[in-house]
């Protein structure tokens, strides 16, 4: 929640922190990070894997433009229904555990009512204050469930336009992530396309370990690092198969 501040009011170093609050140092507020990330690195993998196989095994460029390219729309599709039936099923269990958590409330008061204040001692409220913070949340059935699905449960509400949204979101970042491994069997032969697709498949698996690291937390050199390393590596094994099970050329 955004809490408007009247600049007038402040003195000088307020002001000054207020700056530093909304400008220098914001916060990062909930984002579609996770669901790009999702889609687009996990899309990027599985294609490079495959078409890093596939180039493997067989020397035409069609052939691996035309596996990558079905590789590509059936990963997009699959991802985006993954993410909608997750976000479904997630849906699904917040409503069944608010309904448990109102029917509680309505059976069983006490023990819901020493829930909450076990809550709220160990975040080390005590003594009258507790007592009025605990009459003040049961004294509203609605904010009484809200905290318990929130402290207790650590549950957040969702619905079928945020499922939408993740399929959305997840399916054309596969698709994006699925392309950016494909490029360079357009523009060059297979050999130099393999090891010039792993390379930019690489740098950009980078790219989003660093972005990630930097709107989150962690070391954004560590994090892009491990990203391209774990994606590159995943791939390669589809470039192994593809060697094992190389097609022999036609005498």
């Amino acid at each position: 929640m955004v809490f408007a501040i009247k600049r007038r009011h402040l003195s000088e170093e307020q002001h000054d922190q207020l700056i530093y609050h909304r400008h220098a140092d914001p916060h990062r507020y909930s984002s579609s990070l996770a669901d790009v990330i999702l889609g687009g690195q996990d899309g990027l993998v599985n294609v490079l894997g495959i078409i890093l196989g596939i180039a493997a095994a067989t020397s035409d460029p069609h052939i691996v433009l035309v596996a990558g390219l079905a590789a590509t729309f059936a990963e997009s599709i699959s991802m985006a229904a993954v993410a909608y039936t997750s976000t479904l099923a997630e849906t699904a269990h917040y409503e069944s555990e608010r309904e448990r958590e109102y029917r509680h409330v309505r059976v069983v008061p006490g023990v819901e009512r020493e829930e909450v204040r076990a809550i709220y001692q160990q975040k080390g409220f005590e003594g009258a204050l507790l007592d009025q913070i605990v009459d003040k949340i049961t004294a509203d059935e609605d904010v009484w469930v809200g905290v318990m699905m929130s402290e207790e449960h650590q549950l957040t509400p969702s619905n079928r336009r945020d499922a939408l949204k993740s399929a959305l979101i997840v399916g054309l970042a596969a698709v994006v992530g699925s392309l950016i491994p494909l490029v360079p069997f357009i523009l060059w032969e297979v050999h130099t396309g393999i090891w010039v697709s792993v390379l930019i498949s690489a740098l950009m698996l980078f790219v989003v370990g660093v972005y990630k690291a930097r709107t989150t937390v962690g070391n954004p050199g560590k994090s892009g690092f491990e990203m391209a390393a774990i994606g590159t590596v995943s791939a390669l094994v589809g470039y192994l198969v593809g060697l094992l099970l190389k097609v022999p050329p036609t005498p």
